[in-house]
């Protein structure tokens, strides 16, 4: 049975969203009170409304209530972002993400109840910053102030090697979660680059030329692994 889902406020943010549920054949609802917004995304949502998402009433008139998650992507409107979590956590919504703008407005969602909240602007300037102190860093996933996953190219030292033999935890104080490893397949004829991801490896699982570490671990420690590449 396919998710449903609430999604307030089509900005960029939201509409993305959207989109990307849409296409994981989720259920959605899409609300925003501007018109032209509800029409750009029509075409992937199940139901789209324009209306006052702060007015509870309305809310329960679209059957909200009943929804399996609420996304409430507008930041930019703090007022509006406030009273429609409140409604939400009035009517019952168990599960709610929503969108902040600043440190404060973080706060203050969570003091409401939000189950999570998303602050997309911190989140891209950490993950740009944290590339230009470490370009060998692909990407990295913040999860708390000390704690993050980060891709990692595989040191060459590490190549050919078990990865019960690279002491990984014992010296640098990480952990390998995933080894993504690109491969060439033919098919009818032809060859296609894939890409493989090998979850939770063994200690048995070789590092081969070219695997991409996803890696678990302090900031710290991961930075300092990421200068053996």
């Amino acid at each position: 049975m396919s998710k449903q889902v609430v999604i307030i406020g089509l900005g960029r943010f939201g509409s993305s969203v959207v989109e990307t549920l849409s296409k994981k054949g989720c259920e959605i609802l899409a609300i925003d009170n501007r018109e032209e917004n509800v029409k750009a995304i029509t075409e992937y949502a199940t139901h789209a409304v324009q209306c006052d998402a702060t007015d509870i009433r309305t809310l329960k008139e679209l059957g909200v209530q009943n929804m399996d998650i609420a996304v409430v992507s507008i930041g930019e409107d703090v007022e509006a972002s406030v009273l429609i979590v409140m409604a939400l956590k009035e009517l019952g919504v168990k599960e709610i993400i929503a969108k902040a703008v600043t440190p404060l407005h973080t706060r203050i969602l969570e003091k409401l109840g939000a189950t999570q909240v998303v602050y997309p602007e911190r989140d891209i300037a950490i993950r740009v910053a944290t590339h230009i102190v470490t370009p060998n860093i692909i990407d990295s996933l913040v999860l708390s102030p000390e704690y993050c996953i980060s891709e990692v190219p595989a040191p060459h030292g590490f190549v050919g090697k078990m990865l019960k033999d690279t002491n990984l935890r014992s010296m640098h104080r990480v952990n390998i979660i995933a080894i993504k490893r690109k491969t060439t397949e033919v098919y009818k004829g032809k060859s296609e680059a894939r890409e493989s991801v090998n979850v939770a490896p063994s200690g048995e699982d070789r590092v081969m030329d070219g695997d991409i570490l996803v890696i678990l671990g302090r900031e710290d420690d991961i930075e300092t692994l990421s200068q053996l590449t």
